[in-house]
């Protein structure tokens, strides 16, 4: 049996801002109508019906289960990791689970966030490669490169087994540019994918053997695992054992039962918005054209608005990416150093690093329309069926008038019903939820005024989505 693992961790820095660290790539779409985690998850629809294992972080649980659950997958695992330690851990994570659904089986493992043009081609080298994983071989995807790109890093391909697999050589990290092109001109080297393919028990023993901390780490965090809604939680204590490695560097690296499959199916991990430029069809002036634009005079260029209308006169080989609240605009040779304007906004306590200003809960979503010292404005959306937490603020009231769908409003122990137009103030102090009875989303606005509008002052008592637990000191956000 092959069971796709696929690793949705991810810190959301290199396609800011549209990516933020509370809503990264792999839950974006980019590419088409679904997100880079549901292309993934169709990809594996088509090389296996076993159900999919799913590792992510705590943050992004609710992001994941509810777009496998949009594409329709109503059996799956979703392991938690407390905290990142790196692919390794992470894929030991999952080939532990996948012996709850097979003896043996064969673990397919991709990164949620790549992108694959040829996915018929993908299949196909993916079912080749049964063989040798079948055989003990820990198999890897090799990329035939079409440039020298210096963002990936490499495999040198050693002998030849038969036709386009081969053993590895040697792992080579991200070049500089001359080593790069050197590559490409000789052939022997292809881009490293971080797609595997290989037996669970075949990886926990190399993991075994060559990081024989990360397998006992991972080992004794499953040992103590417990289900949660749709999510499986693991031991943290054990788990923080764990050193942050990847797998290249635990296994691949040393072990000498590797193998690489060469493979050209147009994969692309979308690593910079220079990257989406070129997997994105292009206008007569090669530009990739997103949202509301009016371009003059403009070539090469990536702009992508999402609320308002963006005007550019006279620019080459620019990329611009508006949101809600903020704005990029950097040349494509420059995209790669995005980082950095991460890590700026996070040491300057800027919230803009972290989450995009409409923010997605478990019920729905609020996006803040306006704040000062005194006030705060959101529309707040709550899904069909949906219910936010049962709490309280010490600091703040709250004024709700609905806009559209049906509200049914608990105020202490009094439950009422509000309709399009109507309204209620909900004191400080005063225990209060929101529910969506309908069948359409309920839209409201909610004025908070106080002393103190911060998103901590907020106790909860009861909570549909498991975010209440008596151990946690700490009350998570709404």
């Amino acid at each position: 049996m092959i069971i796709p693992v696929i690793l949705a961790g991810g810190s959301g820095t290199r396609l800011w801002p549209l990516s933020r660290e509370l809503k990264p790539k792999q839950f974006l779409s980019l590419c088409s109508e679904k997100t880079m985690l549901q292309e993934t998850l169709l990809r594996t629809s088509k090389i296996t019906k076993a159900d999919p294992i799913v590792v992510c972080s705590e943050e992004h649980r609710f992001l994941a289960s509810e777009q496998l659950k949009a594409m329709g997958t109503e059996s799956y695992s979703i392991i938690l990791e407390p905290i990142s330690r790196n692919t390794a851990p992470a894929i030991a994570l999952a080939a532990i689970r996948s012996f709850s659904f097979d003896k043996d089986p064969i673990l397919l493992v991709l990164p949620a966030d790549h992108s694959v043009f040829y996915p018929e081609l993908f299949c196909r080298a993916v079912k080749r490669a049964v063989d040798e994983a079948m055989s003990g071989r820990l198999v890897t995807f090799g990329i035939v490169p079409n440039r020298a790109e210096t963002g990936y890093g490499y495999i040198e391909l050693g002998k030849e087994k038969e036709d386009a697999i081969y053993e590895v050589g040697s792992f080579v990290e991200k070049p500089e540019k001359a080593k790069a092109e050197y590559f490409v001109k000789k052939g022997s080297y292809l881009w490293n994918s971080g797609i595997f393919l290989f037996k669970a028990k075949t990886y926990l023993d190399e993991l075994k053997t060559y990081s024989p901390e990360v397998f006992d780490a991972c080992v004794s965090a499953m040992d103590e695992k417990y289900d949660d809604l749709d999510f499986i939680r693991i031991a943290k204590e054990s788990f923080e054992r764990s050193p942050n490695i990847s797998i290249d560097y635990a296994v691949m690296e040393k072990t000498n039962i590797s193998s690489v499959l060469k493979i050209d199916v147009g994969w692309n991990d979308i690593g910079s918005w220079s990257a989406l430029w070129e997997l994105l069809p292009k206008d007569k002036n090669e530009n990739v054209i997103l949202g509301d634009v009016k371009e003059i005079d403009t070539k090469g260029c990536l702009i992508r608005s999402e609320n308002r209308l963006v005007a550019s006169l006279g620019i080459k080989d620019i990329v611009v990416v508006e949101t809600k609240d903020a704005v990029l605009v950097a040349h494509k040779d420059r995209v790669q150093g995005i980082r950095k304007i991460v890590d700026h906004l996070k040491s300057g306590g800027r919230h803009e690093y972290l989450e995009q200003r409409e923010v997605f809960r478990p019920w729905g979503s609020y996006d803040s329309l306006e704040k000062n010292q005194r006030f705060q404005v959101k529309k707040i959306k709550v899904k069909p069926g949906a219910k936010t937490s049962l709490q309280l603020h010490h600091h703040r009231a709250e004024h709700w008038v609905v806009v559209s769908g049906t509200a049914k409003i608990r105020l202490e122990e009094k439950t009422f019903l509000l309709s399009e137009n109507e309204s209620t103030y909900i004191p400080s102090g005063k225990r209060h939820s929101i529910e969506n009875p309908g069948k359409i989303e309920l839209e409201l606005i909610e004025i908070q005024t106080g002393s103190y509008l911060g998103e901590d002052d907020i106790v909860r008592y009861e909570d549909t989505y498991g975010r209440v637990s008596p151990l946690d000191s700490e009350q998570p956000k709404e």
